[in-house]
């Protein structure tokens, strides 16, 4: 006997009634079933717009193998090493804010893109900054020879994450962003912000559309499957709202206009790409369910208590339930207490490149 109609008998959680985070904002879980699990011993990697490094600093706190390919060196110190993004990502490339940039790195890291921008002025000083680095070393380097040599130990180290990891967890931040026009190169920020000369005629703004976007992700992934072939796809798209927009209109609705973007070519990825998957970060955060209560009082910034939220679905789906997460060894609140302190203090230094940019 065929049903009344074709949604009887569906899950609950395929209908927005039954959604219990509607009464408790703690239990909404909007994660489906997932294809593949994280043990312990597997080789993640992360990489991304700023939502990223709350992702790689979970996992690290919470005995999962986060593949740090470019550590710090053994002289400096290692409150130092913090201060110069060691640790921070697999290897130090900073914040990957499009799916452009994410393709250039791997060409230019595997030597098929040589960009024209070697390297920026510090402001005023006789250093210079990474045009694709722009405040991964604070103070800048020394000389273009510095710059050079870091550059080159770098992409050994990007070369050495993508060919040994088995998890790549790549967060989708941005679909604007600047370009060289000799060659194309895109830059996370513009110059002028946090280094380099801002001169109108030498940069174009790109606000990338859907087919643009998906088309620089496929690549890039491909890319990677080519030098590891059994890597798996964790995507996810930042929660983070646009700090600013180039184009003459508000910035909730460019904001709006790039997540959809991002949204989707992460949902074109999944259905192309074998081995990949999609986190929903960005709706549980943004979610109504939640009713706001994630953000700051700036409305953008994404508050522990929501990292959490999302950082907990994550290890219960791909870990399975009861492992990992900061769950307290003992079971006992105390413990739990002090862990969870020491989790969201470690939270609060992220570096974010886009928070440079100003109005004045």
């Amino acid at each position: 006997m065929n049903p009344r109609h074709p949604y009887v008998g569906l899950p609950d959680r395929q209908f927005w009634k039954h959604e219990p985070g509607i009464a408790d904002p703690a239990a909404f879980d909007p994660v489906s079933d997932v294809p593949f699990h994280i043990a312990p011993e597997d080789k993640v990697v992360t990489a991304g717009s700023c939502f990223a490094q709350h992702v790689a600093r979970r996992l690290s706190n919470s005995g999962f193998n986060h593949l740090i390919t470019e550590p710090a060196p053994a002289f400096v110190d290692p409150d130092l090493a913090e201060r110069f993004n060691y640790g921070m990502f697999s290897a130090r490339y900073g914040n990957i804010y499009t799916t452009r940039q994410l393709r250039q790195l791997v060409d230019r890291a595997y030597g098929r893109f040589r960009p024209l921008a070697a390297f920026w002025p510090k402001d005023r000083t006789e250093r210079v900054i990474d045009p694709f680095r722009p405040q991964i070393q604070p103070e800048g380097f020394v000389s273009e020879a510095e710059l050079l040599a870091d550059r080159e130990s770098h992409f050994a180290a990007v070369r050495s994450a993508f060919e040994n990891m088995d998890v790549f967890v790549f967060t989708l931040g941005l679909t604007e962003c600047w370009a060289d026009v000799r060659d194309g190169a895109v830059f996370p920020l513009a110059p002028g912000v946090a280094g380099g000369r801002y001169r109108p005629g030498e940069v174009r703004f790109l606000n990338f559309d859907l087919e643009e976007t998906l088309a620089d992700l496929l690549a890039a992934l491909a890319a990677i499957r080519a030098v590891n072939p059994t890597v798996r796809f964790i995507l996810t798209v930042s929660p983070v709202p646009l700090n600013a927009t180039m184009e003459p209109r508000h910035v909730y609705v460019s904001s709006a206009w790039s997540k959809s973007v991002l949204r989707l070519a992460a949902e074109r990825v999944t259905r192309l790409v074998p081995g990949s998957v999609y986190f929903p970060s960005y709706e549980i955060i943004t979610a109504p369910h939640v009713r706001g209560r994630y953000f700051g009082e700036d409305c953008r910034e994404v508050l522990p208590d929501g990292v959490d939220h999302v950082m907990r679905l994550f290890f219960r789906h791909f870990a399975g339930e009861g492992r990992a997460g900061g769950e307290a060894s003992d079971g006992s609140a105390a413990t739990q207490t002090r862990e969870h302190v020491a989790d969201l203090e470690n939270c609060l230094r992220i570096l974010c490149d886009e928070e440079a940019i100003a109005n004045r």
